[in-house]
């Protein structure tokens, strides 16, 4: 099996960032550090806001700004780097602000408010680096993943809906090449070997309503967890990951089984 990373990303805010790596240092049940280490609540009050941050047996989905349930956040983007959260629209800088100071955080909050008039307050900037904020870590439920995808799958789906379907609608952390399509799904329950690193594979990834979404536009231009449930009979597409020591893994790594 000659399969290599060919693209690695991760999301520093949950949902609403996507930024390219070279590299990236995994620690051992926890992921990729800095990876959705940040989170905007949803019509919280403050101090249930500071509740789920700390407490990820508290959270629900709901409780959070995604595009699931707020697809106009996609025209911002955040970028996150020495310590600094900056927001852009459409390449513009709007605000940028220290996040290790609360003040700071809640003027990011603030200005997010008054320039995205579709978003209804409270909105907080939350934080948590031990229990981040991914699709998994909620309610009875605390896993810590890494998502994984196949460039061919994606590829198999643009030959058979006969259009082409930008990669990162996923929002992927680690994109490989070198299998054929969907092999992949044959390896859940299994280890995965990356520089020295061993992953469990956990489970298939559904996809929702946010992959309809055309890469940093508003505009729904395809039902996809539809037409991956017509052309596939399942609505997944990529695989999660736990880490089971710690690490670093870095572009054209090789990706064994066992």
């Amino acid at each position: 099996m000659n399969c290599t990373i060919s693209s690695l990303y991760y999301s520093p805010i949950k949902s609403l960032s996507f930024q390219k790596a070279k590299f990236f240092l995994i620690k051992k049940n926890l992921g990729i550090i800095d990876d959705r280490i940040f989170a905007f609540s949803r019509n919280l009050k403050l101090d249930k806001a500071k509740s789920i941050a700390k407490n990820p047996h508290q959270r629900h989905l709901i409780n959070f700004l995604t595009l699931k349930n707020t697809p106009s956040l996609n025209k911002f983007n955040f970028v996150y780097e020495n310590g600094l959260i900056s927001l852009f629209l459409k390449n513009r800088k709007i605000i940028s602000i220290d996040a290790s100071k609360q003040k700071e955080a809640l003027k990011l909050s603030n200005k997010f408010l008054e320039i995205e008039k579709t978003i209804t307050g409270p909105i907080y900037l939350l934080k948590n680096i031990k229990y981040p904020f991914f699709d998994t870590t909620y309610s009875n439920r605390v896993s810590n993943t890494i998502s994984l995808i196949n460039l061919n799958s994606i590829k198999d789906f643009e030959r058979k809906i006969n259009r082409k379907i930008e990669f990162e609608r996923f929002r992927g952390n680690i994109y490989i090449n070198g299998i054929n399509a969907f092999d992949e799904r044959s390896w859940i329950d299994k280890i995965i070997k990356i520089n020295q690193i061993k992953f469990k594979v956990l489970n298939h990834i559904p996809r929702c309503s946010a992959t309809n979404l055309k890469v940093n536009s508003v505009e729904q231009d395809i039902n996809l967890p539809l037409k991956l449930k017509k052309t596939y009979g399942h609505i997944d597409m990529g695989i999660y990951l736990s880490p089971l020591n710690s690490g670093k893994i870095s572009l054209n790594d090789k990706i064994t089984l066992g």
